[in-house]
């Protein structure tokens, strides 16, 4: 039974919740993001490139235009969570000054 009960304080405790949270927003996002690069990226590139689909590039056994696409998709993917991760900065220090300059309310 005690276990049970550490158990339900872990689970209570804020930071299980908010990692949940967490996980399902970041697979929400990952699906949007990997459309852009999938859908808009990838092919824009592929057709400034000359290429059908980037892909499809091979020397010989090699499939090399996978690797490509992947690190490019991986770079991608990083600078749009940087970005956000920016902005989430930015929006937090707007609140701190606002609420160091707001008065306390009597």
């Amino acid at each position: 039974m005690r276990i049970i009960k550490e158990f339900q304080e872990f689970v209570n405790r804020g930071n299980v919740v908010d990692l949940a949270v967490a996980v399902i927003i970041g697979t929400a996002f990952q699906n949007i993001v990997n459309s852009l690069v999938n859908d808009l990226i990838m092919p824009l590139i592929a057709l400034v490139g000359g290429w059908a689909k980037l892909d499809d590039l091979r020397f010989g056994p090699f499939n090399y235009g996978k690797l490509i696409a992947n690190v490019l998709h991986f770079f991608i993917v990083a600078f749009v969570l940087f970005l956000v991760v920016k902005a989430m900065n930015k929006a937090k220090t707007i609140i701190v000054q606002d609420d160091e300059e707001t008065p306390p309310t009597a």
